[in-house]
């Protein structure tokens, strides 16, 4: 298969960029003793669970079809969590995960004899402290509802539970803010994590970024490990996928209205939604810094404010030519949807021996089949 006959939009994922993330994953490992799970709300793309599978421990989730994805298509370890549990969800997965974490102490209570003697129970706790870039990311927000507070719990709770869940980072970089955190953790909860068998960090630990200290994010952990007698997990998603995976488009339309924006055959709202959520523009592989030629990148949607970034290029954009929104893994496949009627992009990676596998593509008969189901008469 040869990719400039390959239709737009599509996203392909790079094997050798996501090894080269995932041999830094090992090399965590091995210093610390941590478990790695991977964190589906962030990828859920199976098709490439092949390549992830001998790198991690196996799969953390937010909802049940996570959970099931997880168990069915990656294997190992598989923890189940959600923000808020129906009955039903716990039944659904109580015997398939192996360790099931509630969010709050009442549906802990609620749920517990549904679990008791298949999975590990396990509770999220919120630590008040967090590192996140935005307030609609940040855990430990005003008024959260993700996790138990520590004047909020009952001590009792930690001796009939297995293990505990902190989820505090998005995009942290830095390490030494990480070990801070660690630290607030110790000295509020610690006489209670000396109890438990396992202690979650949660995601949003960017050990993968260029520079990033692993040998001293390995260290803290082991050390934390060590000090309070527990098996450290944690949940990375981006830290995994981030700059394996680009998504492709093409310059349909030039228009001009003081700038010059170049429609491409995509949109944020359908495709690369947290682009438009979080008001972070994407990079252009094919741009220029210094370039002379400025362009707005459009989306084809109907949204006015829809655009993918504002852009320089060293020549004219052309109608018909390509470009690649890189790092387009975390939160794009997991979030498409059909707004608009927009073709959904197909999603193909090229392996290391440099072909081509296409994991998945839609139709037309995809997203009728996403509105309505039957015929009504």
């Amino acid at each position: 298969m040869n990719k400039d006959q390959l239709k737009t939009p599509y996203f392909m994922i790079d094997e050798a960029k996501l090894i080269r993330n995932l041999e830094i994953a090992k090399q965590l490992k091995e210093i610390s003793g941590v478990k790695l799970v991977l964190a589906l709300k962030c990828f859920s793309t199976w098709g490439v669970f092949d390549i992830i599978k001998p790198y991690l421990d196996g799969t953390t989730s937010s909802g049940p079809f996570e959970v099931k994805l997880g168990y069915e298509k990656f294997g190992g370890e598989t923890h189940a969590y959600s923000v808020g549990y129906s009955e039903d969800d716990v039944r659904e997965v109580a015997d398939i995960c192996d360790k099931m974490i509630f969010n709050s102490q009442s549906q802990l209570a609620a749920y517990r004899h549904l679990v008791e003697g298949k999975a590990s129970l396990g509770l999220r706790l919120n630590p008040g402290v967090s590192y996140a870039g935005q307030d609609l990311a940040n855990p430990a927000r005003k008024f959260s509802r993700l996790g138990v507070q520590v004047d909020h719990l009952n001590p009792e709770v930690f001796d009939s539970i297995n293990g505990v869940m902190f989820h505090m980072n998005c995009e942290n970089k830095d390490v030494d803010a990480f070990i801070n955190l660690l630290d607030a953790i110790s000295e509020q909860f610690g006489e209670y994590l000396n109890k438990l068998d396992w202690v979650s960090m949660g995601g949003g630990v960017f050990f993968t970024w260029p520079g990033y200290d692993v040998e001293k994010l390995g260290l803290a952990l082991k050390a934390f490990s060590e000090k309070h007698g527990v098996q450290m997990y944690l949940e990375p998603g981006e830290a995994i996928i981030t700059k394996t995976t680009d998504l492709v488009v093409t310059v349909v339309d030039v228009v001009e209205n003081v700038m010059k924006t170049a429609i491409v055959d995509s949109a944020t709202e359908a495709h690369r939604l947290d682009t438009l959520i979080y008001n972070e523009p994407a990079s252009v592989l094919e741009a220029s810094e210094n370039g002379e030629h400025q362009y707005v990148i459009g989306s084809c949607s109907c949204l006015a404010g829809d655009q993918f970034c504002v852009a320089n290029f060293d020549k004219p954009l052309e109608i018909g030519q390509k470009l690649h929104i890189i790092d387009s893994a975390g939160y794009t496949m997991v979030k498409l949807n059909w707004f608009n009627g927009l073709k959904m992009p197909s999603v193909y990676c090229e392996r290391t021996n440099g072909d081509i596998e296409k994991l998945n593509e839609f139709g037309y008969d995809d997203f009728k089949r996403s509105l309505s189901q039957w015929s009504v008469s």
